[in-house]
């Protein structure tokens, strides 16, 4: 009975635990929603858990040094002055015996459209056909003015020619002019009785003694174009 008293006090008492507990509970919330990185009410920046998908490298740049080149148009000179020369007689076939030349030789009657043209000054050869140009060869031909200009035309051709009077071989002979009883001509290098070519990397200045030397190749190459009776003009 003498607990009767107290019971408005603890009636009022009850309320105010309430008031507490929920004040608790909201402050507890509103802490730990503050501090989620999930609200994303925080200053500090997450921190990657995965690595970059790349990476930044130093390389050397790489160096290049251009190898010297020769222009197409440079002609190698000799450093040295040829010897053996040859002035050659002009036989037809094997048997080794003098070639007569024709009192009065003719040119063949020609009325096609070729035309051989060799430049002393160049050291060149230029064959046209019509206007065209069909081949350019590098040539030598005779020194000390050896060689005659003028107009002419090929007398003869003679897949080798033999030159007596040195022993030599003159593949791909196109003959053009004589002078006195020996026939000048258009021919390739010279072979010599060893096999060895006479003459080899001197092309491109006067060798020889009247002809026009040609390389073994560009020869055969004028050799098969060439017609009996085609023009051939040699100037300065």
């Amino acid at each position: 009975m003498n607990n009767l008293p107290d019971s408005p006090r603890r009636g009022q008492l009850y309320p105010a635990l309430i008031i507490f507990l929920i004040c608790t509970v909201v402050g507890v919330a509103a802490w730990t929603a503050s501090s989620s990185p999930a609200f994303g009410l925080t200053s500090e920046e997450p921190t990657p858990t995965h690595s970059n998908p790349f990476a930044l490298a130093q390389i050397a740049k790489p160096t290049y040094t251009p190898s010297p080149t020769i222009p197409p148009s440079a002609t190698l000179q000799p450093t040295n002055t040829p010897e053996s020369l040859a002035i050659a007689e002009i036989v037809l076939d094997t048997p080794r015996t003098e070639y007569a030349a024709p009192i009065n030789p003719s040119a063949a009657v020609y009325s096609g459209n070729k035309y051989i043209l060799v430049d002393i000054s160049e050291q060149h050869m230029y064959v046209y056909e019509g206007d065209t140009v069909v081949y350019s060869f590098v040539s030598s031909t005779g020194m000390g003015n050896a060689t005659r200009v003028g107009l002419f035309s090929v007398l003869d051709k003679i897949p080798s020619a033999y030159g007596a009077t040195w022993d030599i071989w003159m593949p791909n002979w196109l003959g053009i002019y004589y002078s006195g009883s020996l026939e000048n001509g258009i021919h390739a290098l010279p072979i010599l009785p060893n096999g060895a070519t006479l003459w080899e990397g001197y092309l491109g200045v006067p060798i020889s003694f009247g002809c026009i030397v040609l390389g073994t190749y560009e020869a055969q190459l004028l050799y098969d174009w060439a017609e009996l009776g085609t023009p051939v003009e040699i100037q300065w």
